[in-house]
C-alpha cells in the first residue's frame, strides 16, 4: 500500500513514531535505505552530496556513512548552528566512516567544480520544509544538481520542489531518481514537479503502516494493487445486464466516432449490454462500426420529446455516459438538460456536455455523477479560467466543495476528488494526448 502524506501529516507521523523509535534511529534507517539504493543502482565510484542545514542534510550524511570504502564519499554541507541531535549523530558517524566534509559552495562555478568527476550526486539540501524560492545561499548548489549533466539522487523530494503542491522554482534540482522516505508526498506526483523527480522509489524507514494510515487523510495514490481491488467481480449466476448495462448518449453527424469509441470501451471494460443513443443523422455511421452494441435514436422534434425517449430507453439501463461527440447547438443543450434533470441513474458527464452544463451545474447536484474534464474543459466549467502550475489540487477542491459533484481532472497525473480525499492516478503518459482517449475513458 502506498501512503501519500502532506508535509504536515508527515511531521505528525514522525512525531508519533519517535515515541517508538528516536529520530536518530529513524535517520539511521533512512541512511541505510538510501545507501542500499545507491549500491543497487550505482557501481563504486565518487559520490558527492550537498547537505542543507536541516534533517534532509542529516539524511545525506547518514547515507554516505553507510557506504563502504569502495566508494569515494564527499559531503559539502551548509552551516547548521541549530542542528538536531539526529543530524549531529549522522555527521559524526560519517566523519568516523571516513567521509570527507567541506563547506557548501555558494557560487555557480564552485558548485559545478565540487561535482566535477562525480559518478553520483546526492541532493540533501532541503526536504519537505523547503520554502520557495530557495534562499540565495543554496541556489548555486541546486542549479548544479542537474540530471542533464550527471546522475542525481534526491532524498525525499528534489530541493526547490513544493512537497504539497508540486510547484517548482526555476532553480529546483533536476533528479534522475528520488528516494521518498516513509511515504510519498503529493508534490512528487504532481506537475510540474514530476519532471524534476525522475524515478520515484519508496523507502521504509521504520514508521509503521498503522501510523502512516492514521495520518494519510488528504491524499491517496492509486497503484496496481488498488486498481485490482476496485475492479468489480461478476456474479457466477449473473446475466448480461447484471454485468453492466450502460446507456451512452453520444455522437453526431460530424463526430460519430466519439460514440463508437465510447461504446467499444464500455464493452471492452466488461459491460454486458451496451446501448448507444445517437441522433438519427449519426446512426448509420455508428451502426456500421458497432457489432455487439445496440444503437437507438431519439426524436428530432422538441427537446422534451427527445429527452423522454432517452428516459424510456434508460429504464433498462444501469448507468449513463453522456457527452462525447454531441452537437453544441441550443436544441441539444435543452434536450440534455431535460434528460439529466429527471435521470436517477449513475452518470458520467464528459466532452460536449460540459458546454451545455457549464452554467447549469445545479442540475447535477445531489446526483450520482462524475465529471471527467481535461484542464481546458475544467477552466470553462469552473468559471475561473486557466489553472496555474501547482494549483490543480486547490482548484479541484474548490470546485467540488462548491458544486458537490465528484470530478476527475484529467492530466498526466489525473486527480479524482469526492469531497474527502484527493486520489492521484500516476499512470498517465503523453501517449494519451490524442483525440478519442477521453471518449474511451468515459466508456470505461
Amino acid at each position: 500500500m502506498m501512503y501519500v502524506l502532506t508535509p504536515a501529516e508527515m511531521r505528525a507521523a514522525e512525531a508519533e513514531a519517535s515515541g517508538q523509535s528516536s529520530t536518530t534511529e529513524l535517520m539511521r534507517d533512512a541512511g541505510s535505505r538510501i545507501a542500499k539504493f545507491i549500491c543497487a543502482h550505482h557501481s563504486p565510484g565518487r559520490v558527492v552530496a550537498f547537505a542543507g542545514p536541516g534533517n534532509n542534510g542529516g539524511d545525506a550524511f547518514a547515507a554516505l556513512a553507510e557506504l563502504d570504502s569502495r566508494y569515494e564519499r564527499i559531503v559539502y554541507a551548509a552551516e547548521a548552528p541549530a542542528q538536531s541531535e539526529a543530524r549531529r549523530d549522522a555527521r559524526e558517524r560519517a566523519r568516523s566512516a571516513g567521509v570527507a566534509t567541506y563547506p557548501l559552495p555558494e557560487r555557480d562555478d564552485t558548485a559545478r567544480a565540487a561535482l566535477r568527476g562525480a559518478d553520483l550526486a546526492v541532493d540533501g539540501l532541503f526536504g519537505t520544509r523547503a520554502r520557495l524560492p530557495l534562499g540565495e545561499t543554496f541556489r548555486a548548489a541546486a542549479r548544479a544538481l542537474d540530471a542533464r549533466r550527471l546522475p542525481v539522487l534526491a532524498i525525499d523530494i528534489p530541493s526547490g520542489v513544493d512537497a504539497l503542491t508540486g510547484d517548482a522554482c526555476d532553480d529546483a534540482v533536476r533528479a534522475n531518481a528520488t528516494v521518498a522516505l516513509a511515504a510519498l508526498k503529493p508534490g512528487l506526483l504532481l506537475d510540474p514537479a514530476r519532471e524534476r523527480c525522475g524515478d520515484i522509489w519508496l523507502a521504509d524507514i521504520g514508521i509503521s503502516s498503522e501510523i502512516l494510515r492514521r495520518h494519510a487523510t488528504a491524499y491517496c495514490a492509486l497503484d496496481d494493487a488498488a486498481f485490482v481491488e476496485l475492479l468489480p467481480v461478476r456474479s457466477r449466476d449473473g446475466d448480461k445486464r447484471s454485468a453492466g448495462a450502460p446507456l451512452i448518449v453520444a455522437g453526431s453527424e460530424q463526430f460519430p466516432g466519439a460514440a463508437v469509441l465510447c461504446a467499444r470501451a464500455a464493452a471492452r471494460a466488461g459491460a454486458g449490454y451496451v446501448t448507444v443513443a445517437t441522433p438519427a443523422a449519426a446512426a448509420p455511421a455508428v451502426r456500421a462500426h458497432l457489432i455487439e452494441q445496440v444503437v437507438v435514436t431519439f426524436r428530432s422534434g422538441s427537446p422534451e420529446e427527445a429527452a423522454q425517449d432517452l428516459l424510456d430507453t434508460a429504464k433498462r439501463n444501469s448507468s449513463v455516459a453522456i457527452g462525447p461527440g454531441l452537437n453544441l447547438d441550443d436544441w441539444t443543450g435543452s434536450m440534455l438538460r431535460h434528460f439529466l434533470q429527471r435521470l436517477d441513474l449513475p452518470v458520467v458527464v464528459d466532452a460536449s456536455a460540459f458546454f451545455h452544463l457549464a452554467k447549469r451545474l445545479d442540475i447535477l447536484r445531489g446526483k450520482r455523477c462524475v465529471l471527467t474534464p481535461h484542464e481546458g474543459e475544467f477552466a470553462r466549467l469552473s468559471g475561473k479560467g486557466t489553472i496555474a502550475d501547482g494549483d490543480r489540487v486547490g482548484r479541484l477542491r474548490e470546485f467540488v466543495d462548491r458544486t458537490g459533484i465528484v470530478t476527475l481532472l484529467k492530466g498526466r497525473s489525473t486527480l479524482v476528488y469526492d469531497g474527502l480525499a484527493v486520489e492521484i492516478n500516476t499512470t498517465g503518459t503523453q501517449a494519451l494526448a490524442t483525440a478519442g482517449t477521453g471518449d474511451v475513458l468515459t466508456g470505461i
